[in-house]
C-alpha cells in the first residue's frame, strides 16, 4: 500500500514538472515572438511585451509554487524571460534600446503600485464580500516591493552592461553574453531580493537555501532560453 501511495506521489511530482516545463518554453516562445513581430513592425513590440512581462511577475509573485524540489515564486518564468528580452534588444538592435526597456518596466511597476494601493484603499460597494481574498492577493509589504524594485533595476541594467561588454570582447560567442551576462544578474538579483525582503525574518540557513534554490531555477532557465536567442538572430539575419 505504501509502494503504491509513493509511485502515485512520484508520478503526480514527474507529470507536474513535464507541465512546468511545458509551460517554461512556452513563457520563451511567447517573449521570442515579440522579436518577430518586432522585425516587422517596430522594437517597440519587444519592449511592450517586456514591460507586459515585469507587471505580470509583480502580480503573479505572491504565490510560491514548485519547481522540481525548489519552492521559487510563481513569477519566476515570466521574470526570467525578461532578461531574455533585453538580450535581444542588445543583440539585435542596442544598448540604448536594451536600457530604455529597463526605464519603462520600472516605471510600469511604480504605476502597478500606485493604482493597487488606490485599489485597496478604495472603499468597496456594501454588497461586495471580497475584500479580504482582494487583499491577501494584491496586498502590499513595503519591504518586498522595495527589495524588489531595487533588485530590479540593479540586475536589469547590469545584464545589458555585461552583455555589451562581452559582445564587443567576444562578438562572436553569442552563447557566452548571453548566459553569463543573465547568469551573474540573475544571482545579484536573487541575492539582493532575499536579503532585503527577508532578512531578519528568517535564519541565515533558511535565507541561503532561498537564494540557492532561487538561482538554480532561474539558472536553468537561462541556458533553456538560449537556443532561442540563436533562432531569432537566424530569422533577422536572413529575413
Amino acid at each position: 500500500m505504501n509502494l503504491i501511495k509513493y509511485d502515485d506521489v512520484t508520478k503526480k511530482n514527474s507529470d507536474v514538472m513535464i507541465e512546468v516545463i511545458i509551460w517554461m518554453f512556452m513563457t520563451l516562445g511567447i517573449g521570442s515572438l515579440s522579436a518577430v513581430i518586432a522585425k516587422k513592425y517596430g522594437v517597440e513590440y519587444i519592449i511592450g511585451m517586456f514591460a507586459c512581462f515585469t507587471v505580470i511577475a509583480n502580480i503573479i509573485a505572491s504565490k510560491i509554487v514548485v519547481f522540481g524540489p525548489f519552492s521559487v515564486p510563481a513569477a519566476v518564468l515570466a521574470y526570467s524571460t525578461t532578461f531574455l528580452l533585453t538580450d535581444f534588444l542588445s543583440e539585435l538592435y542596442s544598448e540604448e534600446e536594451a536600457l530604455k526597456a529597463v526605464s519603462i518596466g520600472f516605471i510600469s511597476n511604480i504605476v502597478l503600485v500606485v493604482f493597487t494601493w488606490v485599489a485597496l484603499q478604495w472603499q468597496g460597494a456594501s454588497f461586495w464580500q471580497g475584500q479580504s481574498a482582494f487583499e491577501s492577493v494584491f496586498g502590499i509589504v513595503p519591504r518586498i516591493v522595495f527589495g524588489s524594485m531595487i533588485a530590479y533595476i540593479v540586475s536589469q541594467n547590469l545584464d545589458v552592461k555585461i552583455f555589451m561588454f562581452l559582445k564587443r570582447k567576444y562578438p562572436k560567442h553569442l552563447w557566452l553574453r548571453n548566459n553569463a551576462g543573465t547568469m551573474i544578474s540573475q544571482f545579484v538579483d536573487t541575492l539582493i531580493f532575499i536579503t532585503i525582503a527577508f532578512y531578519g525574518t528568517n535564519s541565515l540557513e533558511v535565507l541561503f537555501s532561498l537564494i540557492i534554490g532561487q538561482y538554480i531555477v532561474k539558472w536553468i532557465i537561462a541556458l533553456s532560453d538560449t537556443p532561442f536567442l540563436y533562432l531569432i538572430k537566424y530569422i533577422y539575419s536572413k529575413y
